[in-house]
């Protein structure tokens, strides 16, 4: 009986301990550019919104928030290429409420663009890069970098990095076979 009980506490200590680690990495809500009236025209940097995104490191299940004024501005979601053009007449999603909330539901690359007439040409426009779930804050991976439209070969990591990687990879191995041993 007693080896039956300690077997199941130790099971319960492991599914706690998941749980835990799993609980840090909540999903947030992040106001766009850190500030209630970043959705604007940059006065003099034009990629001022997406150096502070390549800052920043976004999950699936996160939101982000902007505030406006509704009545001379709205956040449209678009595709890449009418991103790129400024095209406001093929939103994916248009928002007018002054208090957008977006939840980033995938992995990959979020356009957002002002559909103020000539706001976006002016640089009021932001890319979001969302992690994919296997990548996490905790375990020595560096932030997102920030967009960039440089099309060119992709560069193969350096031998530094991959074992760096590694690493990495086999300190999580080490602490779940650590927490595994100290249960039973």
């Amino acid at each position: 009986m007693a080896a039956g009980f300690s077997r199941s506490s130790s099971s319960s200590s492991l599914i706690l301990l998941f749980s835990l680690l799993f609980t840090i990495s909540e999903a947030k809500e992040i106001l766009v550019g850190g500030n209630s009236d970043s959705w604007s025209i940059p006065t003099s940097n034009q990629t001022q919104l997406n150096q502070w995104a390549g800052k920043n490191r976004f999950r699936i299940g996160d939101t982000l928030v902007w505030n406006y004024d509704g009545e001379k501005d709205s956040v449209l979601e678009v595709s890449k290429e009418d991103y790129e053009a400024c095209n406001t007449g093929r939103a994916i999603k248009e928002h007018k409420d002054g208090n957008t909330k977006v939840s980033l539901d995938r992995a990959g690359p979020f356009y957002f663009i002002s559909g103020a007439k000539g706001h976006c040409q002016k640089g009021q426009k932001l890319i979001v890069v969302v992690l994919s779930p296997r990548r996490s804050r905790f375990f020595g991976i560096s932030p997102a970098p920030s967009p960039a439209d440089i099309d060119g070969p992709a560069v193969a990591p350096t031998s530094a990095a991959t074992s760096s990687f590694r690493r990495s990879g086999l300190d999580v191995v080490a602490f779940g076979v650590l927490a595994f041993s100290l249960l039973f």
